[in-house]
C-alpha cells in the first residue's frame, strides 16, 4: 500500500499545540516536534473500534502489548529484551524524570551533551540535581562527542547519571556502535548510570542505522535504562504511551517505585491499543515510506539552501526529522530571530538556545510535513533574509 504524505491535513482549530498556539492564523508552524501527517491507518482503525465500545475505564495492559514491543525491537533492530524488563508509563519525559529520581539524590550531577532536547534540563532540575554539560563538538557539517571532556565530567564523585539522546535531538546524529561503546565505557568506569532517550529511533535517514544502547549487551545493558515510545514516529504523542527497558532487577524496582511516586504509572486504553497496532508489519512498511518522504524533504531543503541561502549551512541530518540550521550569518540572537520570524515572516521555528547555550545562532526546523509546507517555509525564510539584506 502506498501512503500519501503530500496530503494537507488541516490542523488549525483542532486544539493542536503546534498549530493553535500562534495568535496569528497566518503563521506557518515548523517548530514543535510533531508531524503533520495522518498516523498509520491501522492505528486509526484500532482506535475507532475501541471508541465504538464506549467505555473507557482503567486499563489492564495485556500480554499482546509486551509481545509487540519485544518482537518489534528484535526483528527490526536486533535487540532481544525480556518482557520483564519493560515498565510502561505515559511518556518518555516522565520516564526520564522517574529514572533520574530513582538513580540520584538531590545535589547529584547529571551529564548531558548540549545542544540537547530542552526537557532534559527540566527533568534534571525538577529532581534537585545539577546539570553538567559535556558539549558536542561541531566538525564542519556534523557533531562529534568530546570523549576527553565526557571522561573528565564523569570522573566527578558527584556525577551519577549520563543522559544520552540516541538519536540526538537537535544535532541529528545517529550514534554508531563504536561511539556508544566509548561513551558507555567511560560511564561504567566511573560508576555513572546511563539513561538513553531513544524516542526518535525509528526516524532514520538512508545510509544510517540506529543502535539501541542496551543492544550492546554485557555491562552496557546492566548499567543502563532505555526509554522508547512509538509516539514520535507514528505521530501519537497525545495518546501518552512510553516504556522504560531496564535489565537489572534491583534498579528496575527503584524505577518502578519512582514511577509510582511521580504518579505516572497508569496509561490510557488508546495508547495501549495504538502501540500494538503500530508495532506491526504494516507499521514497518508505513515507516519505510515515511522516512523516504522525510529524506526527500531534507534533500529539497539542502538544494534550496545551496542555491538561495548558501550562508546558512545545515548540519547533516542522520536521524530525527529536525533540521539544524546555522543562522549566525544574520548576526542575531536565536530568540530574537524566532520572534522576528513569527512576527514578520509568519514562520515559527525553534530558537537554538532552547537546547542550551551551544545552540546560539541556530534554528531548528521540523521537516515532518507535506513538501508544500517545506517549500512555503523556506520561501518565507528567504524573503525575510532578503529583506534584511536590502
Amino acid at each position: 500500500m502506498d501512503y500519501n504524505f503530500d496530503e494537507i491535513v488541516p490542523r488549525r482549530g483542532t486544539r493542536s499545540y503546534k498549530w493553535d498556539s500562534a495568535a496569528d492564523a497566518d503563521v506557518l508552524p515548523m517548530w514543535v516536534a510533531d508531524m503533520d501527517f495522518r498516523t498509520l491507518p491501522a492505528i486509526v482503525e484500532t482506535l475507532q473500534r475501541r471508541v465504538a465500545h464506549g467505555i473507557f475505564g482503567y486499563t489492564k495492559v495485556p500480554d499482546a502489548y509486551y509481545e509487540a514491543i519485544v518482537n518489534w525491537f528484535s526483528a527490526r533492530h536486533g535487540w532481544t529484551m525480556n518482557r520483564e524488563w519493560i515498565i510502561y508509563t505515559i511518556g518518555v519525559v516522565p520516564a526520564v524524570s522517574a529514572i533520574i529520581k530513582a538513580m540520584t539524590q538531590p545535589g547529584d550531577q547529571v551529564i548531558v551533551q548540549t545542544p540537547v532536547y530542552n526537557c532534559f534540563f527540566s527533568s534534571i532540575r525538577n529532581n534537585g540535581c545539577e546539570i553538567v554539560s559535556s558539549p558536542l563538538v561541531r566538525k564542519d557539517d556534523t557533531y562529534a562527542v568530546d570523549f576527553d571532556d565526557l571522561e573528565a565530567k564523569a570522573s566527578s564523585p558527584k556525577a551519577k547519571v549520563f543522559l544520552l539522546c540516541n538519536p540526538h535531538n537537535p544535532a541529528g546524529r545517529v550514534w554508531t556502535p563504536e561511539e556508544l561503546r566509548r561513551m558507555g565505557d567511560i560511564c561504567i568506569r566511573h560508576g555513572v548510570f546511563i539513561i538513553s532517550d531513544e524516542i526518535h529511533c525509528e526516524l532514520i535517514q538512508p545510509g544510517y542505522a540506529y543502535t539501541p544502547f542496551a543492544s550492546l549487551g554485557g555491562e552496557y545493558v546492566k548499567h543502563s535504562s532505555v526509554c522508547i515510545s512509538p509516539s514520535k514516529a507514528f505521530n501519537i504523542a497525545g495518546l501518552q504511551i512510553a516504556n522504560i527497558v531496564t535489565a537489572d532487577e534491583e534498579i528496575r524496582k527503584k524505577i518502578d517505585r519512582a514511577i509510582n511516586v511521580n504518579e505516572v504509572c497508569d496509561v490510557n486504553p488508546f495508547g495501549v491499543e495504538a502501540l500494538i497496532a503500530a508495532y506491526s508489519e504494516e507499521g514497518s512498511e508505513w515507516l519505510k515510506q515515511l522516512n523516504a518522504y522525510i529524506a526527500g524533504n531534507y534533500r529539497y531543503m539542502q538544494a534550496f539552501c545551496k542555491e538561495h541561502l548558501p550562508e546558512f549551512p545545515l548540519i547533516k541530518l542522520e536521524g530525527t526529522y529536525l533540521a539544524w540550521m546555522d543562522c549566525s550569518a544574520l548576526g542575531m540572537k536565536s530568540e530574537e530571530l524566532e520572534e522576528e520570524l513569527v512576527g514578520k515572516a509568519k514562520l515559527w521555528l525553534n530558537a537554538g538556545t532552547m537546547y542550551g547555550a551551544e545552540g546560539e545562532g541556530f534554528m531548528r526546523w521540523n521537516l515532518a510535513c507535506p513538501r508544500k509546507n517545506v517549500e512555503e517555509g523556506l520561501n518565507r525564510f528567504l524573503r525575510f533574509v532578503n529583506g534584511r539584506r536590502s
